[in-house]
């Protein structure tokens, strides 16, 4: 998840067109396989490094582009903010996923990370003052009810240490989706109205620089396998780099929150690769919570609406 949409407030409200909704589709599907690919790099790079390299690979890809539109100039006048952005919508958050995935499966994960809009809407009422009516408050309180469920049944089916690394691993993925949360309303409050691809390269060269040192402190001591490296170069030029420019498409098209939504199929595309490629399990709990939170997140951003 990314705080880009926060970057369009005025975006058209456009008819979901086939072309569109298979973009939108596709989107989900890259962002569920991020999960895999961080967890295939992180076991053999470590979390640091990997979320380090996904970030650089990312830049690397979008800086070309940035600058043949002419962005440059933009980005050296804004380039505080958007670093600052960077560390808090991208490498913060990717180092803390990267973690998580050694130690509890990619679909708990991604649900988990469906409650980003959750921490959005707590964020953007403590900080802008945007308070929540009746109806997405008690999204809010759902969202995380489906949330406590879950990781309370991660914990409580491991013992001794593996309980203590599952539940450090929940909080680190709960830790994502807070800086996530933060990031969108420090880009609505300080970065509102200037270029997305801007903001997107420049905000992923700062979470490079911001990560460089702690990656080459704990740089692994054997070289990583090809298909960790594949790994890496699959999540940061198609699940990071290519998805985030998809996301600005969407957004431009049918506004920040109908693009939104895209957060609720990720944990399906997820769940499957998790139990397809790497034969992870999926408990009916965990549906069960997923529809909780799903439930939950889509009251708390409007996306269903209750009469009360």
């Amino acid at each position: 998840m990314s705080s880009a949409a926060q970057l369009h407030p005025t975006a058209a409200d456009r008819p979901l067109t086939p072309g569109l909704g298979a973009e939108f589709i596709f989107l989900a599907a890259v962002w569920g396989a991020s999960f895999l690919f961080m967890r295939q790099a992180a076991v053999e790079f470590g979390p640091l490094p990997t979320a380090a390299l996904r970030v650089a690979i990312a830049a690397l890809a979008l800086l070309p582009l940035m600058l043949a539109r002419g962005l440059g100039p933009s980005l050296r006048r804004h380039w505080r903010p958007v670093f600052v952005c960077g560390l808090l919508n991208s490498g913060i958050p990717f180092a803390l996923y990267a973690f998580a995935l050694l130690h509890i499966t990619t679909g708990v994960s991604a649900i988990l990370n469906a409650t980003v809009p959750l921490f959005g809407a707590l964020v953007a009422w403590a900080w802008l003052g945007h308070r929540p009516g009746a109806s997405r408050s008690v999204g809010l309180v759902l969202g995380f009810v489906g949330v406590a469920l879950l990781a309370w049944d991660k914990v409580a089916m491991k013992g001794g240490a593996s309980a203590t690394w599952a539940a450090l691993a929940v909080l680190a993925c709960l830790g994502a989706t807070l800086c996530y949360a933060v990031a969108a309303s420090f880009t609505q409050r300080f970065l509102s109205g200037l270029p997305p691809l801007m903001t997107a390269t420049g905000s992923l060269m700062g979470a490079a620089l911001g990560l460089a040192v702690p990656a080459a402190l704990t740089w692994p001591a054997h070289m990583p396998s090809a298909k960790a490296w594949g790994s890496l170069v699959i999540l940061g030029v198609l699940c990071t780099s290519v998805a985030y420019v998809l996301y600005f498409r969407l957004i431009e098209h049918l506004g920040p929150a109908r693009a939104l939504t895209v957060t609720f199929a990720v944990p399906v595309f997820a769940l499957i690769y998790g139990a397809t490629l790497l034969g992870e399990s999926v408990t009916p709990w965990m549906l069960g919570c997923g529809a909780v939170v799903l439930c939950g997140t889509a009251l708390a951003t409007g996306a269903i609406k209750l009469r009360i």
